[in-house]
């Protein structure tokens, strides 16, 4: 039985390069710190690349849902833990098989890799057998695991390993060592002085006392002498040591690759539901999306920021929740109002949404429907560069000339407060040919602006406004609501520029 990938449904889709660097926005959306967060436990499975590489197809989104929902079952997602762990002690059993100085100690570890892959692969298929599963794509492996433990190959591969073992293990010999020579040779019925010894000292013990044994690592290594020994007792059983082996060279490459695909895919999912499960802890909600590639009529409600949410995961402070809907022919979220109030959280919010619908994890949100993009594009305010020779302003029309030629229709763009540098008259005239040119795009947008025209332009534009504490201006809510934009976000940032807010004035006349 063949069977691709936990992650793809199609064969070319697992054959698509992974994208080891990170897409160009990730820094502006804050998506690095998310991704950073759900792979910091799985450093040894390399999952970045599959969390840098969004999907274009919906089908493929919904393959992923499917899986992720099986693994939300703690029997399931306690079941593929297990076969983890194992699977980590295989990997650094072979790991360590190459850092070995002498033949039969890399042939025995060899050969404890082998026995715990057979056992750790065996309990898999076992568990999967009687697990409730509804996803293809784990019902498809798990009629291949099933396939592949009944099968010759894998069932010589055990059989053998536990006969080589179990010649190994039955061996019995005897050192003797004088002065600096070591003698091996075969038991003949010995005294085991160390028995001798402790029944000797065992009639001096009062009540309790401190165990002072120590058991001595096993990756510790093997010193020369210790390897001659090995070395005689292969020469006295010679069968043994020639069934090691044979064993070692019919089997050097033991583990299947779609076992060690699958073990590190598999991973996916579990990274991020074990990142989820602590953000829901703080009684935020996650939601699988609906997704279209042609319907541009999107909404989330009870959506966060979620790597502000992370951030604060460990503190009292509440994570502001917001919607946001566009309808028929509404295109742009022009979103304004006072400084410090959210827009920007907000703009990053809807990108990251459209981000991890995209790769077909579950979303921040109560519910949602999403766009299924063809590339994320960003605008957000950086520090002068100098070596490029350009000022502020140049620098912002360089940057957005280059995102609207690369931008298409099916594109999501998100544009924070660009133009702060320039007189009100030059940046209300450049916003609204860009808007222009937005508009013509068709494309999905949320724009952050001091610019309050920009939101009633056309029925493109929908106005949302960050919002205050109507008994105290200067006290943000962090809520963003659907509303005509009301005139004081720029005059606020004037304020601000030169220094006229109350508190400012106020810190200026103190005594």
């Amino acid at each position: 039985m063949t069977f691709h990938s936990v992650l793809f449904e199609r064969t070319e889709g697992r054959t698509r390069a992974e994208a080891v660097e990170q897409p160009a926005f990730f820094a502006d959306l804050n998506c690095d710190q998310i991704v950073d967060a759900i792979t910091a436990r799985k450093q040894g499975y390399d999952l970045k690349p599959f969390f840098n590489t969004p999907l274009r197809d919906a089908e493929t989104i919904r393959y992923r849902h499917e899986v992720m929902q099986d693994m939300e079952g703690e029997a399931l997602m306690a079941l593929i833990k297990a076969f983890a762990e194992q699977m980590i002690i295989v990997r650094r059993y072979l790991a360590l098989v190459e850092k070995l100085d002498f033949h039969y100690h890399r042939r025995g570890w060899f050969l404890e890799a082998a026995l715990v892959y057979c056992d750790a692969v065996s309990d898999l298929a076992r568990d999967l057998g009687i697990a409730s599963l509804r996803s293809p794509g784990l019902s498809a492996f798990r009629g291949y695991v099933t396939s592949y433990v009944d099968s010759l190959g894998f069932q010589s591969l055990r059989t053998e390993a536990h006969a080589v073992k179990g010649g190994l293990s039955g061996l019995e010999y005897c050192v003797s060592v004088r002065n600096d020579t070591v003698k091996v040779r075969q038991y003949e019925g010995e005294t085991d002085y160390s028995e001798e010894v402790e029944k000797t000292f065992e009639r001096f013990k009062q009540g309790a006392v401190k165990d002072y044994g120590t058991d001595l690592f096993k990756g510790s290594g093997m010193n020369h002498i210790e390897a001659q020994i090995v070395d005689f007792v292969a020469k006295l059983y010679p069968a043994q040591f020639a069934a090691l082996d044979q064993f070692c060279a019919s089997h050097s490459q033991f583990v299947d690759e779609t076992i060690r695909v699958f073990d590190r895919e598999i991973q996916f999912y579990v990274a991020y539901l074990e990142f989820a499960a602590g953000i829901k802890r703080k009684g935020l909600a996650f939601c699988y999306p609906q997704i279209s590639a042609t319907n541009r009529e999107v909404y989330d409600c009870d959506g966060f920021d979620l790597a502000l949410a992370n951030a604060l995961l460990y503190t009292d402070k509440p994570v502001i929740c917001n919607d946001f809907v566009l309808e028929g022919p509404e295109r742009v979220i022009v979103v304004s109002g006072p400084n410090q109030g959210g827009k920007t959280t907000f703009a990053r919010m809807f990108g990251q949404l459209h981000y991890l619908a995209s790769l077909g994890c579950p979303v921040p949100g109560s519910e949602a429907r999403l766009f299924l993009f063809d590339q994320i594009v960003t605008h957000f305010e950086r520090e002068e560069d100098i070596r490029n020779l350009r000022g502020k302003l140049q620098d912002d029309l360089v940057r957005i000339h280059d995102i609207l030629a690369r931008a298409t229709p099916d594109s999501v763009l998100i544009l924070n407060e660009i133009f702060a540098s320039t007189s009100l008259d030059d940046a209300v005239f450049l916003s609204k040919e860009i808007m222009a040119r937005v508009m013509d795009l068709d494309l999905l947008c949320v724009w952050v602006t001091f610019i309050d025209e920009l939101s009633s332009l056309s029925e493109k534009t929908v106005s949302m406004v960050s919002t205050v504490v109507p008994e105290n201006p200067a006290m943000r809510t962090f809520k963003i609501v659907r509303k005509p934009a009301d005139g004081l976000a720029y005059a606020l940032s004037i304020a601000e520029k030169h220094r006229l807010t109350y508190e400012q004035i106020k810190e200026r006349i103190q005594p």
